[in-house]
């Protein structure tokens, strides 16, 4: 068993150091929408069938294929192309995308380096900033993905305002829902209307738990996560799970690993700031009864 293991490291070793080498990992994404499906429960204008196909098509929208394309410096991680469904149009559309999808992100370990091309609001933005560094705690504990020996790894990371992946229902609104008597007059429920966004908020950290292979040794991983001593192939971040489902050592076409170029240049913060401050101009457009975010009763 040894010596398949030692002849197994020397391949990869091998495969590694060639001058052209290239890997490519299909990652499926999904996130959880229960909180945001429940929105819409109470509802009288939307029927119990019309709430199912809201949770179906939802459920959907966030279940996402990924192909991280790398070398051993740079990757570029993408959504996989697909025929867009009447259920992504419009609003659905707009959530998928602030949901993580759309875009392409392009990592450079050597350099530190990340961008990533996105829209927002009719504009095009390329988030240009230093790889996020964090501070990995390694363990011991081993599981099979694949053919793989994979072990963990866990990290404690800032929740960036602009992925809202992780916003959450406030525990006193869930709480005040649970509490609630069925048998509200019909003027206590007309003055429930609400602006969904006042009752959500993000928490400022979560905790990621990454598995990675020491089989693939390089420092990559799905959207901005790498530093670990091989190849990520899952991880649980807050409501999203991503799970590499395939991995192609040397494909015969090569693709080409270059940064995206399009759209006005600026860091993080600045794309964060951008999207807080429109999101409070929505808000804001809701609380007056100009539109905005409005959903459920």
């Amino acid at each position: 068993m040894q010596k398949i293991i030692i002849t197994l490291s020397l391949f990869v070793a091998s495969v590694l150091s060639a001058q052209n080498f290239q890997g490519m990992a299909v990652y499926e994404s999904k996130t959880s929408t229960s909180d945001m499906a429940s929105n819409f429960r109470g509802n009288r204008e939307i029927t119990p069938e019309m709430q199912k196909t809201i949770e179906e098509r939802m459920k959907a929208m966030f279940e996402k294929t990924f192909v991280l394309t790398f070398d051993r410096n740079a990757s570029i991680y993408a959504e996989e192309e697909k025929i867009e469904s009447p259920g992504q149009q419009g609003g659905f559309r707009f959530m998928s995308s602030m949901m993580g999808g759309g875009g392409t992100h392009y990592k450079n370990v050597k350099d530190k380096l990340f961008l990533v091309d996105k829209e927002f609001a009719g504009k095009e933005f390329l988030i240009q900033d230093s790889l996020p560094k964090l501070d990995w705690k390694l363990s011991g504990e081993t599981k099979q993905i694949g053919n793989y020996t994979c072990f963990k790894a866990t990290a404690v990371r800032p929740v960036s305002q602009s992925d809202f992946r992780n916003f959450r229902r406030k525990k006193e609104d869930v709480k005040k829902e649970e509490n609630e008597s069925d048998t509200k007059t019909e003027e206590k429920k007309e003055a429930q209307t609400t602006n969904f966004m006042d009752q959500w908020e993000m928490p400022k950290e979560i905790e990621v738990v990454a598995w990675y292979t020491p089989d693939i040794p390089i420092s990559q991983g799905p959207e901005n996560y790498w530093g670990l001593p091989g190849l990520i192939l899952e991880v649980s971040d807050g409501k999203t799970v991503i799970l590499c489902s395939k991995i192609v050592m040397n494909p015969k076409e090569k693709k080409e690993i270059k940064a995206p170029k399009k759209g006005k240049v600026v860091s993080q913060q600045e794309y964060d700031k951008i999207v807080a401050e429109k999101m409070e101009e929505w808000r804001e457009m809701g609380r007056q009864g100009g539109g905005g975010f409005r959903m459920g009763r």
